[in-house]
């Protein structure tokens, strides 16, 4: 088989550029930027660009798919060529569903927490032994890549992203998969650029649920309003269970669960992470995996990447960083914080990045999200305003929206260093929570200076 990549940069498209390279395809690509790490990963597999930019001779009859990447645009010259020469054009969900049709499906919904879910899943599966293909939306420490796909796995697990195929197909992700075995974390309305409407964004879970393979498996959260709403009484075919927060304990500052007569430490903590372990574990349960089997290996899971990911210790000065940008994520993540180390400072600060958070009319969601801080700073980037061709908004209106006391806004990277590297008290803990990087702040050097301060 030849493939190749439009857009082949991205995030999950040079993941599966590179698994497909593995299974012994040949694979092409082409892309008009590509950043790290995915340069030196497709440089590693000789499967990089030669040259940046569209180059439609690159696209002939030997091809026997295109993979079209979110990235790159309806009116794309490759595009248009491939779909003058009659290639068949995947999206990157629909080529994951041909790769995965013939195997057992278990897809990991929800607005929040489905990266940390598919996560432990993998974690738990691949220390009990138990081969799967998967694609999860991070990397995971001990795993190569973020895609697998082989012919010999009888399962692939799949994070299911809500956000839209490609750009001639307009379907969320999710839709794509057809699950048998199904799990929903929550709904907190995101993409208000896609879904301008909570209820328009509700029916697109409805719509998944109602693609779940006759006498398949639904797992939901029942903690979640919305879900409890639509899930029980959702389907009369399949079998539909509902799961809350795991109970825990907090000692010393480690977070640990019980089963029958023994304790198991975690290297995870939070209300939420607690919750995202027990639907974890019903997934688990469905692929053959004991419960005493999965409390054993899921005590050394320490997290997927950007996910209260630890960045930097020195004595009782700690810096996480967080991928938390929606208001749901960003309560939940500063919740766990302030449960797992009382009486030390927490000073929280939020990257406003995507097209939801930039949005005047939705800063009011964020109300009440930042208020266990003890200190708080919002950063917003006027570029990526222009870059998103969004409305400006003032700093006024990010602190009328948050409506936390003594909130500070900054719009200079430069200054916002500045800002947290005045902070020199002890027992303190820094959270930085986005999707995006603060303008080019180094994060990880930035960490270790302020920890060291």
């Amino acid at each position: 088989m030849h493939v190749h990549f439009i857009a082949i940069g991205g995030s999950a498209m040079h993941n599966l550029a590179i698994a497909l390279h593995k299974k012994g395809y040949t694979v092409t690509g082409s892309d008009d930027e590509i950043f790290e790490p995915s340069r030196s990963r497709l440089a590693a597999c000789n499967i990089l660009p030669e040259s940046l930019g569209w180059t439609p001779s690159r696209i002939t009859n030997i091809l026997d798919a295109v993979i079209l990447g979110m990235h790159a645009k309806s009116d794309n010259p490759e595009l248009l060529k491939a779909k003058e020469l009659g290639i068949r054009i995947f999206s990157y969900p629909e080529y994951l569903y041909e790769q995965s049709k013939n195997k057992k499906r278990v897809v990991i919904g929800g607005s929040h927490g489905k990266t940390t879910i598919t996560a432990m899943i993998l974690h738990v599966l691949q220390k009990a032994g138990v081969e799967c293909d998967y694609m999860v939306g991070a990397q995971l420490e001990g795993f190569d890549v973020m895609v697998r796909l082989t012919d010999e796995a009888p399962v692939m697990v799949i994070e299911g992203d809500e956000y839209l195929t490609s750009p001639i197909d307009l379907r969320p992700k999710f839709h794509l998969y057809k699950p048998d075995i199904a799990l929903l974390s929550g709904i907190a309305w995101d993409h208000i650029n896609v879904f301008p409407t909570f209820e328009s964004y509700v029916d697109q879970f409805v719509i998944f649920i109602n693609q779940i393979s006759k006498g398949g498996t639904l797992i939901y959260c029942s903690d979640d309003d919305e879900l409890s709403r639509i899930c029980p009484d959702s389907r009369h075919d399949i079998r539909i269970v509902p799961y809350s927060a795991h109970s825990y304990e907090i000692s010393n500052g480690v977070t640990s669960i019980k089963f029958g007569n023994r304790s198991f430490p975690l290297q995870i903590f939070g209300r939420h992470n607690l919750m995202n372990l027990n639907g974890a574990r019903l997934i688990c349960a469905q692929l053959g995996v004991d419960d005493l089997t999965f409390y054993e290996e899921i005590q050394t899971f320490k997290g997927a990447s950007k996910r209260l990911e630890l960045i930097a210790k020195n004595g009782s000065r700690i810096v996480y960083k967080d991928f938390a940008h929606a208001p749901s994520k960003v309560k939940a993540t500063l919740q766990a914080l302030k449960e797992q180390f009382p009486g030390r400072n927490i000073i929280a600060c939020l990257e406003l990045h995507t097209y939801s958070s930039l949005n005047k009319e939705f800063l009011n969601h964020y109300q009440g999200t930042l208020e266990p801080a003890d200190a708080a700073i919002v950063y917003f980037s006027p570029h990526a305003l222009q870059l998103k061709r969004l409305p400006e908004i003032t700093e006024q209106q990010v602190k009328d929206g948050f409506n936390k006391k003594g909130l500070e806004v900054f719009t200079d990277s430069k200054l916002l260093e500045e800002r947290l590297l005045m902070d020199k008290y002890p027992e303190t803990v820094l959270l930085m929570m986005s999707s995006g990087n603060y303008d080019g702040i180094d994060l990880q050097n930035f960490a270790v200076q302020w920890a060291n301060h």
